[in-house]
């Protein structure tokens, strides 16, 4: 066996090729300074903690490792050609057993198995972080909590008055299917923690607005006080995007069949901002202004794209909502979890598709709903929290014979045969591409007019909006609400296409892409120049700047405004027009030299586009495997396109495409073992 020096020179070589951050470096280095004599093989456990944090695990699940420790290190995908390549932990583990290893890190000065001050904690198979050790059983208990008042809260319910209100919200439908929309919201409605999932297009943001209106309804009967509500999304784009879509949902809803119905309306919010701004984030703190010594003032609270939360978040969050508030998680499970360690919607939902409710659960919901449960998603021993968890189940968005939803299907089923067939039928709105770095004609026809003659009766590409850019520009003279016209317009005819990456580096990541794409516009005259602040360049906010009202995510176009000059003459000045995203159509102007964390997004990671939808959205996969590909990432670009969606590949993408497909996220979690 290696010494602890030799260890930690070995630790060093990962870190310098990359398999290890330097962090993970540290992090060892720091547990030799602590116990110098500590067991090598302690360090090197402590070293792939570390490191799973920065790949989306909350822990080194032991076993695992030993089953395959390649997985525990960020390999490239094909593996490293040097011939001085470091021995893999497989060597440093061989003969090793789960309880051989375990004992050998039985060492009290650096590993507890509880509360206490150890940098590490070991639970059964997994090996944790103290941190996010104390943070998976913050969560699962802030959420335990609130399921042990589901029964009390049922129990208080006026039945009579429960039905008449679900009955108005969500009419009848002579032969339809069981009605999943209704049945949510009752389930919901009946906890202080619940979850409503489901994939594009199946009403989650329709469920939550008539969840709202029917607890309004009942807190303000009889002379009540309406209830307090906040909404909230993790990012500044979801945010917007949800306070677009339910500030239209509460002005179409039909309420009159509720007593009261427009003083219920006037009761749904409408505003939504980010879980930082709501938390009230600190700049360089971890902390926040609210937590459990100074709780939010709020009685409900609703997050969406709750798959974009990471433990952290939601540990904080669950600290600082009061002991008695409800909290409501809105999501797709089947989408790409947080960047960040946890995939808590995911794991919360993981039992949502087989239902698994309670004989006494299908009695109460089909008593006030009129709806029927099918008897196979019913479970005798059916957990606490599958009770609080409704998946809807019908899109729409994409009908039966849509080539997108059944090639989303095909992905997340990860079917195979499925999606071969899907290709086979050539379904209008699916088209598949060819691309090479060194011949650039078919990402030149894809990014430029869509692969397919685009136009708005097609599919189109990034033409259009750079058209609108040059050919709406107003007059010289033209006043501020002449501007702030085109800039809608720019935004809106942008939005109608984006390319998707699953890599950020490499030759066909979002970095080698953006540049790429730049001269292939300016080379056909759509832009003048493919650097600095050009007319038409698209930005993404990288960091939240609340200062400016950017949150990380949001996309302004750069555009040139006249500025009078002491001559009488006019000139034109780069500014970059933002959403407003607050629901209304106002624009934001903001000075380029303000904007300290912004990148060009021609391309964009499948990653950032969540919470976004394109009219038409490309996918380009790499020509080889690669660890961050797999059946979650693949899904969430195809989810991304509402009408036209094209997977471009290059070299063996057809392989690749199939390979990420039957690889999903496994993320090392103890979360649904806590109870």
């Amino acid at each position: 066996m290696k010494s602890t020096a030799q260890m930690l020179e070995l630790i060093g070589r990962w870190a310098e090729r990359g398999w290890l951050r330097e962090l993970d470096r540290a992090f060892a280095i720091f547990l030799v300074e602590r116990a110098p004599d500590a067991n090598p093989l302690l360090i090197l456990a402590a070293a792939l903690a570390s490191h799973q944090l920065g790949r989306g695990h909350v822990c080194l699940d032991l076993e695992a490792t030993l089953a395959d420790s390649r997985f525990a290190l960020s390999l490239p995908p094909e593996g490293d050609s040097a011939k001085d390549v470091p021995e893999l932990p497989s060597v440093l583990l061989e003969g090793f057993d789960l309880d051989a290893w375990r004992a050998v890190l039985n060492d009290p000065r650096l590993v507890g198995d509880g509360p206490g001050e150890t940098p590490l904690v070991l639970s059964g198979r997994r090996l944790y972080l103290r941190r996010y050790w104390q943070y998976e059983r913050e969560v699962r208990a802030g959420i335990d909590q609130r399921l042990q008042q589901g029964d009390a809260l049922r129990a208080a319910l006026p039945a009579a008055q429960l039905r008449q209100a679900l009955d108005a919200l969500f009419p009848k439908k002579a032969g339809a299917p069981a009605d999943w929309q209704k049945l949510a919201c009752a389930l919901v409605a009946g906890n202080a923690f619940g979850i409503v999932t489901g994939g594009p297009g199946t009403g989650k943001t329709t469920t939550v607005v008539k969840l709202l209106a029917l607890l309004q309804s009942l807190a303000l009967g009889e002379g009540g006080r309406p209830l307090r509500i906040r909404l909230a999304a993790p990012t500044g784009k979801a945010a917007a995007r949800l306070n677009e879509s339910i500030a239209g949902a509460v002005q179409r809803l039909d309420l009159t069949g509720l007593p009261d119905g427009e003083a219920v309306r006037r009761e749904i919010p409408t505003e939504v901002t980010t879980l930082h701004r709501l938390l009230g984030s600190r700049p360089d703190s971890r902390q926040f202004r609210h937590h459990a010594g100074n709780p939010l003032a709020l009685e409900l609270l609703v997050v969406d794209e709750a798959s974009m939360v990471d433990l952290e978040m939601m540990a904080s969050l669950l600290a600082a909502l009061p002991p008695r508030a409800r909290l409501i998680l809105l999501g797709d499970k089947d989408q790409l979890a947080s960047v960040e360690a946890g995939a808590v919607l995911g794991e919360l939902c993981s039992r949502a598709r087989e239902g698994h409710y309670r004989p006494a659960t299908r009695d109460w919901l089909e008593a006030v709903t009129g709806e029927s449960i099918d008897a196979t998603l019913l479970d005798t021993s059916g957990s606490e929290l599958d009770q609080a968890v409704a998946m809807l189940r019908h899109s729409h968005r994409f009908s039966a014979d849509s080539g997108i939803g059944q090639l989303a299907e095909a992905v997340n089923a990860g079917d195979i045969p499925a999606l071969r067939q899907v290709w086979k039928a050539q379904h209008e709105d699916l088209a598949r591409i060819a691309v090479d770095a060194q011949e650039t004609r078919s990402l030149r026809d894809l990014v430029i007019d869509g692969g397919r003659g685009g136009d708005l009766f097609g599919p189109v590409g990034y033409a259009h909006y750079l058209r609108v850019v040059s050919g709406s520009r107003p007059a010289d003279n033209a006043d501020q609400a002449a501007l702030d016209t085109w800039a809608r317009k720019v935004l809106e005819a942008h939005g109608q296409f984006q390319l998707l990456c699953a890599l950020r580096r490499g030759p066909w990541g979002v970095e080698g892409l953006n540049v790429l794409i730049g001269d292939l516009l300016q080379r056909e005259g759509l832009i003048p120049s493919a650097n600095g602040w050009f007319a038409g360049r698209p930005v993404l906010v990288t960091r939240n700047d609340y200062g400016l009202g950017l949150m990380n995510g949001d996309i302004g176009i750069t555009l040139a405004l006249p500025q009078p000059a002491d001559d009488g003459s006019v000139r034109w000045v780069a500014r970059v027009a933002f959403p407003a995203g607050d629901g209304t159509d106002a624009i934001r102007w903001i000075l380029p030299s303000r904007l300290q964390a912004v990148e060009t997004v021609f391309a964009m990671t499948v990653h950032k586009s969540q919470g976004s939808e394109f009219t038409h959205a490309a996918l380009l996969l790499p020509d080889s495997l690669n660890p961050i590909l797999t059946r979650e990432l693949v899904y969430t670009g195809i989810t991304r396109a509402r009408k036209w969606f094209t997977l471009a590949s290059a070299g063996r993408g057809w392989q690749v495409l199939e390979a990420a497909t039957e690889r999903r996220v496994q993320r090392a979690s103890g979360l649904l073992e806590l109870s």
